[in-house]
């Protein structure tokens, strides 16, 4: 006696009854989806209807005049369902083709891109071409500048580029970045967490030529040169809380200026807990700064690491100030830049939004110290 077969696929058992397909309740789901989904080819619908209408009893001669197909396609498809279930109407990755390049070289182009060329060279970095001109020379393997290209992308490389970095030599860095995280994660209940920073030396730029607007199939357009009116210096603070910043343009900036921005700071929170994240300017801590703080005992300054002004959640601020305002600006006055920057943050103010830290402090000196082990690495290399 025959028995009907019973395909298992990696996700529900098919049942086919002779030549007839029976369809679980999520198997027909999911098949009606990929019929009336956008996201799906009409190619890959058409192999969906085609197992629906199998299901429904259909003849495999009804469905091929149907779906607009031969009846070996539709075979095809129902075996296919038959032994993958749903994946199996979806189309399989195409073969890679015969591999040109031997895994050796390509070990050796991917080597070759994270350290620095030959000095005989004369080159700073890598660039497609001149690598594989290297790879010809050295290893007497032709390879295109695009192979190189395709190869720096599948593995994350990119030789053309160039970012910065800064290592803080403070012997109690461990400890402030605790403590200043400490603050953006889990702030003390009922108390006001100030970022507080100056940006100094703001030019008022004004181009020699009006500016050209932008168009369509055409760019905003301004003269290189330019015409400099002046400097100010933007005191401003960041409540981390709400996102609200408040702030003023200064001509100077020494500790009689600090001092009386942060008491307009810190005004309107009277009667709270004040923890202010500052850098170590000496202009934080004059004697008049520092009796000032003794006077006003719930205000306390938090001191971000030397060299680390990356915690500090002003700096993020400022540069996205200088982005969205001061950079592609024309001022033909410093009056005239004051009341723009002014104009920013009463506008930044109408929809404040806080900036999310998620980093812990744990995390924030793992970082640090694998870049430090590298550096090392790296040191006692060359010393070799």
């Amino acid at each position: 006696m025959s028995r009907d077969p019973v395909y298992f696929t990696s996700g529900w058992p098919v049942l086919v009854l002779a030549g007839r397909v029976e369809l679980t309740v999520d198997q027909r789901s999911e098949l009606r989806a990929m019929v009336n989904s956008p996201e799906v080819s009409a190619t890959v619908a058409t192999r969906a209807r085609i197992v629906l209408w199998r299901a429904q009893g259909r003849s495999k001669k009804e469905i091929s005049e149907l779906a607009g197909v031969s009846r070996p396609t539709v075979d095809l498809w129902l075996d296919r369902f038959a032994v993958d279930g749903v994946v199996g109407l979806l189309d399989r990755p195409r073969g890679a083709g015969r591999e040109q390049v031997p895994a050796a070289i390509r070990a050796r182009i991917l080597a070759a891109s994270r350290v620095s060329p030959p000095a005989e060279t004369g080159l700073s970095h890598w660039s497609s071409r001149e690598m594989a001109a290297f790879i010809a020379r050295t290893e007497a393997v032709a390879v295109s500048h695009h192979y190189v290209s395709k190869l720096w992308r599948d593995n994350g490389l990119a030789p053309h580029r160039q970012g910065t970095f800064k290592l803080s030599r403070d012997p109690e860095f461990a400890g402030k970045v605790a403590d200043i995280v400490g603050l953006y994660l889990d702030p003390p209940g009922g108390a006001v967490v100030l970022s507080l920073d100056e940006k100094t030396q703001i030019q008022a730029l004004d181009r020699t030529q009006p500016m050209l607007p932008i168009s369509f199939a055409a760019t905003e357009k301004r003269t290189h040169d330019y015409v400099r009116h002046g400097v100010t210096n933007l005191f401003a603070a960041l409540n981390v809380g709400t996102g609200e910043v408040f702030g003023e343009c200064k001509p100077t900036r020494d500790g009689a200026d600090f001092l009386a921005f942060l008491k307009k700071a810190v005004q309107p929170h009277a009667g709270k807990d004040i923890h202010v994240v500052l850098d170590n300017l000496s202009t934080h801590t004059t004697p008049d700064v520092v009796a000032w703080l003794a006077d006003n005992p719930r205000v306390r300054f938090h001191f971000t690491p030397i060299g680390s002004s990356w915690i500090n959640q002003i700096e993020t601020w400022f540069g996205v100030i200088t982005r969205q305002s001061i950079r592609r600006g024309t001022f033909t006055s410093v009056k005239v830049l004051i009341a723009q920057i002014r104009d920013y943050i009463a506008h930044w103010n109408t929809n404040p939004k806080p900036f999310v830290w998620t980093a812990t402090a744990e995390e924030i000196l793992a970082k640090v110290r694998l870049v430090q082990t590298n550096i090392k690495k790296l040191v006692d290399n060359n010393a070799k």
